[in-house]
């Protein structure tokens, strides 16, 4: 999910105060900080100072896959931002699908000992995305746009949704933000539809082939395609020689076999399979092999 998480922080670093509005605030400046915590190795994903009487910070973090450790980092976060910064912190947990939305993000965070009162009890902001109005999206900030087509709104919809976005970033002050925002449109679209879909949907979208990035995306997706082809015709050709060798696999063997993604270990396996006799001791020895040397393949 990194691309996604990626993606929004471009769209924060476009037009930081975008998102301190979407998430009900209208601070009268906004100026991204150093998400960077030096007393601990993780970074958060955004930080952003607001202007006012006093300064406060906006803290974000993106999500579009489940996490359970979303509001205990959330906490984490915002009571080092605070200890650093000496600013009141408003965390914003922004939930991109819905595949995002556990049980456990309701806002509040609490611990307790069993059959006590919380002795914390912290407070965050959630967003869901499928639940915004395209409309608020539409007529928004340029920081937030990209959001409108994975917002509340159906595929018969995003004809007219991606219609009123051209139409708002084809004038001249925009022209220079535009390639990014579209390509951030690309990427976050992917959280909800099928790529031949958006292909189609944003095909007349010129100023996309100007941005580095997005040619970069479609290169990598062409390249992970392939290794997808790879690795199932490397398992499709273990399991040929396998059922040869050792008759059909069970249950496990099978569900163990498809668990394997690397393509440098698929093809280890098929260099073994001659010189074991079951398919039990082919996965044994597998499992057994050292880490580091799975799936290294031989210089040559």
């Amino acid at each position: 999910m990194a691309r996604f998480d990626a993606t929004v922080k471009d769209l924060v670093e476009i037009a930081p105060i975008d998102w301190p509005v979407l998430a009900g605030l209208s601070p009268p400046g906004a100026t991204l900080i150093d998400a960077d915590i030096s007393t601990v190795t993780a970074v958060a994903d955004k930080v952003i100072r607001l202007r006012g009487n006093p300064d406060s910070l906006f803290h974000m973090e993106v999500q579009a896959g489940p996490d359970a450790s979303v509001p205990r980092r959330a906490h984490l976060y915002n009571t080092l931002f605070h200890d650093r910064h000496e600013l009141e912190v408003l965390s914003v947990v922004v939930l991109l699908r819905r595949e995002a939305n556990l049980k456990s993000l309701t806002g509040v965070y609490e611990r307790r000992f069993p059959g006590k009162e919380p002795y914390l009890r912290f407070h965050y902001q959630v967003i869901r995305v499928w639940e915004l109005s395209p409309e608020q999206l539409l007529a928004g900030g340029l920081g937030t746009l990209p959001l409108a087509p994975i917002s509340n709104v159906t595929e018969a919809d995003l004809p007219g949704v991606i219609e009123r976005m051209k139409q708002r970033l084809s004038v001249r002050q925009v022209r220079e933000q535009a390639p990014r925002l579209w390509t951030a449109t690309y990427v976050l679209m992917g959280l909800k539809y099928q790529q031949p879909l958006i292909n189609q949907l944003l095909k007349g979208v010129e100023v996309m082939e100007e941005s580095s990035t997005y040619q970069y995306i479609v290169a990598k997706g062409r390249a992970e395609g392939k290794t997808e082809g790879a690795r199932e015709e490397a398992k499709k050709f273990l399991l040929v020689l396998g059922e040869d060798r050792f008759g059909p696999p069970n249950k496990a063997a099978r569900a163990e076999l498809e668990k394997i993604q690397d393509l440098g270990r698929l093809e280890e396996l098929g260099r073994r399979l001659l010189q074991v006799e079951s398919w039990q001791e082919l996965l044994e020895a597998e499992r057994t092999k050292p880490r580091s040397s799975r799936g290294r393949r031989k210089k040559t």
